[in-house]
């Protein structure tokens, strides 16, 4: 029988990152609660700001097709994280905007938001893949083995958009600005009503450059605590108007010890695709 094994780090890491960045809430909320600021802003982009609604986001949020040689769809809790931003607890409040763009929700009291999974697209399957390991030849096995390494290279990027009423856009962005600041040292979340043991460890905040697209935009690392293992998520937050847009990527190779922990990037082809989007 031909055996494959992926280290306990790698399995751990990989296990993490998976629990937090696909444990995402509904793809699509038509309302994120929240009493929105409604006062008009000081300048020509915020004045009056009409929030959109979610019909309205889900028509501007990138999709199959905007970008080539990425796929795209839903951001559907798989793992059991958090099904909704109520779901997460976080020990120091300035920090929650960070928690919130990790876990694919809006980072502020949005009037709505949507979400969208993008990730490359794999190459067609080949026969073999469809076969046990016992079946495989030798050099099927090779080439399934090729497979997931590259699945495990791929990068993939949580996005989501949320709307804000008046000034409630601006207000977000700097709360995160406050948060990537204020919680540079890390923070801790939790589901509520989750067991100890599912409380997900940041021991560290760092901002980075940002893309420079929208009216405003931040960018930041967070490493987090796998079994002992650090890994490192990378982040941004784009203000297009009254419409943030949040990116939250991860690399499992990077996380299996393939390539550094923080050796990969979130994809400048998805943000300026999502960013035409919103011209």
């Amino acid at each position: 029988m031909k055996r494959f094994a992926l280290s306990r780090t790698g399995i751990a890491v990989a296990a993490s990152a998976l629990s937090l960045a696909l444990a995402t809430g509904c793809s699509d909320s038509g309302s994120d609660s929240g009493d929105s600021d409604k006062a008009a802003g000081s300048d020509k982009s915020t004045a009056a700001a009409k929030a959109l609604s979610a019909t309205e986001l889900k028509s501007r949020i990138i999709a199959t097709g905007d970008v080539d040689g990425y796929k795209v769809g839903a951001a559907d809790q798989t793992a059991g994280f958090a099904s909704s931003k109520d779901d997460v607890t976080v020990v120091d409040e300035k920090c929650e905007p960070l928690a919130y763009v990790l876990t694919g929700f809006a980072p502020g009291d949005s009037a709505a938001f949507v979400n969208r999974m993008v990730s490359e697209q794999a190459a067609s399957p080949s026969a073999s893949s469809t076969k046990s390991l016992e079946d495989m030849t030798d050099k099927e096995f090779e080439e399934a083995m090729k497979n997931i390494t590259g699945a495990l290279g791929q990068t993939v990027t949580i996005v989501s958009l949320s709307s804000y009423e008046g000034e409630g856009a601006q207000k977000t962005m700097s709360s995160v600005s406050d948060a990537i600041k204020g919680c540079a040292s890390g923070f801790t979340a939790t589901p509520k009503g989750g067991a100890k043991d599912d409380t997900e460890k940041f021991t560290k905040v760092e901002a980075e450059k940002a893309s420079g697209t929208g009216d405003e935009s931040l960018a930041f690392a967070v490493t987090g605590d796998a079994d002992g293992d650090d890994v490192v998520v990378h982040c941004e937050v784009v203000r297009h108007g009254s419409t943030v847009a949040t990116y939250y990527a991860f690399s499992l190779a990077a996380f299996s010890g393939e390539g550094g922990a923080g050796d990969y990037e979130i994809p400048a082809d998805i943000i300026k695709a999502q960013a035409a989007k919103l011209a």
